[in-house]
């Protein structure tokens, strides 16, 4: 079956049994899994062009929207990835989503206080002008969300509910995103739910959601599945399933089935097309354990989050190192977590290392002072919160030898005047630049 026929069958079922896709306003919102321009890291665009198509042949006033990660924006992401193209080509409208105004909303989840000894604001977030004015009319307004099957190395597995970490500001992610990050991902499921979620599986990543391009062939899944239905949380675990993940082993999801916000029971859960009996085999969802062996990794033996100061870093070190080994250059440190040890100092130097990066609150407070004392200002960089991705993302480009230019697919003159654009309609995107 064609992607196209896919995404029809899917939209067909849910309308033949009640579920109404064209709302009074006719204005229908999809929310991509546009993170980033990398390879396998977003929602296939044959996917979007198929569902654009078929709001589209029922009258709908299509919206494309996505804020995308933390070291990126928005606009270069479509323009790379082929969304504004498939946008223009339909008729679907771009909604940059870091170029809107906020309104401020709040975490019901307790700030993890033991990592955050400065009494940093971690309660609240914002979210963009859209999305609240969906919150708002969701009786007028159909709100579809497209995620892409990917395991994830702090999320364990990032479907529809995780998708919605797109919403929140850049500047908001980073704080607190640490084991807390699970319960922050129900909060803001529970403020906003969409009418229908439709997972990506043409294919799907195994070890995280960002893999090194080198290593495609091994972390790369061809699924070649969708998964539709009116209950995010029913859809996710239906798509954990396909990893051969549990309910139980989801956090986030697990989290949501027991606030009561969906159906988390497998067994409960109606499933039509594929025999879920067929997928046996458990994937792993955390990073390979394979780094550059010239960089050092110095972890807190005390309080040491995979969801933020751990995986942030590392999946950002394993994709340079892999993917553009002709200009990465090692002979650095980096140090998370809390709970060094007191000679961290006299063992970097012992070891022939004279400069590095710092992450998360934790390690900047215990011992950020006394590295950059020992090694200078200049050579030891800092990423603060739970870590804050573009600092880190920046820091190791500087550490490695390498520019932004080295990782983006397009010349610097096309480049430049989408950097402008973005900056001159309000981007609070958080970049390296």
């Amino acid at each position: 079956m064609s992607i196209s026929a896919a995404v029809n069958e899917i939209f067909s079922y849910l309308e033949q049994n009640g579920t109404k896709i064209l709302k009074s306003s006719k204005e229908v919102y999809i929310k991509v899994n546009g993170i980033d321009f990398k390879k396998h890291s977003f929602t296939s665009p044959k996917v979007l062009e198929a569902t654009i198509k078929y709001l589209k042949n029922k009258g709908a006033k299509v919206f494309v929207m996505e804020n995308s990660t933390q070291a990126n924006m928005t606009r270069i992401v479509f323009a790379i990835n082929g969304y504004k193209d498939i946008c223009e080509r339909t008729g679907a409208e771009i909604i940059y989503l870091d170029e809107e105004d906020e309104k401020e909303f709040e975490f019901k989840g307790k700030p993890s206080a033991e990592i955050n000894p400065k009494g940093y604001n971690l309660s609240t977030f914002r979210l963009p002008s859209t999305i609240v004015r969906i919150i708002k009319d969701r009786d007028s307004i159909c709100y579809i969300n497209l995620p892409k099957l990917k395991t994830h190395s702090m999320a364990r597995v990032t479907l529809g509910i995780k998708n919605q970490w797109g919403f929140p500001q850049h500047a908001d992610r980073g704080k607190d995103h640490n084991y807390n990050l699970h319960s922050k991902l129900v909060d803001v499921y529970g403020i906003i739910k969409p009418d229908i979620t439709i997972i990506d599986g043409t294919e799907g990543t195994i070890h995280g959601h960002y893999p090194p391009t080198v290593w495609e062939d091994k972390l790369v899944i061809p699924f070649n599945i969708l998964i539709g239905g009116i209950d995010t949380l029913a859809v996710d675990v239906v798509g954990a399933k396909i990893f051969g993940l549990a309910l139980s082993e989801v956090p986030h999801l697990k989290l949501a089935y027991e606030r009561g916000l969906g159906e988390g029971r497998l067994e409960k859960i109606k499933v039509i097309g594929k025999d879920l009996k067929m997928y046996t085999k458990k994937y792993d969802w955390n990073l390979l354990q394979e780094f550059p062996k010239d960089v050092k990794i110095v972890k807190g033996k005390e309080l040491l989050c995979l969801e933020g100061c751990q995986n942030n870093p590392l999946s950002i070190l394993q994709v340079f190192s892999n993917d553009h080994k002709e200009k990465f250059k090692g002979g650095w440190f980096i140090i998370m977590g809390k709970g060094h040890d007191e000679n961290i100092v006299e063992t970097l130097k012992a070891e022939g290392y004279n400069k590095g990066l710092v992450v998360g609150y934790c390690a900047i407070d215990e011992v950020g002072d006394k590295i950059r004392e020992a090694f200078g200002k200049r050579k030891v960089f800092f990423s603060g919160d739970c870590n804050n991705l573009a600092d880190t993302v920046k820091a190791i480009l500087k550490l490695a030898g390498m520019t932004v230019f080295d990782l983006v697919p397009i010349s610097s003159e096309e480049l430049m005047p989408l950097i402008e654009e973005a900056k001159k309609n309000g981007s609070t995107a958080l970049t390296p630049l």
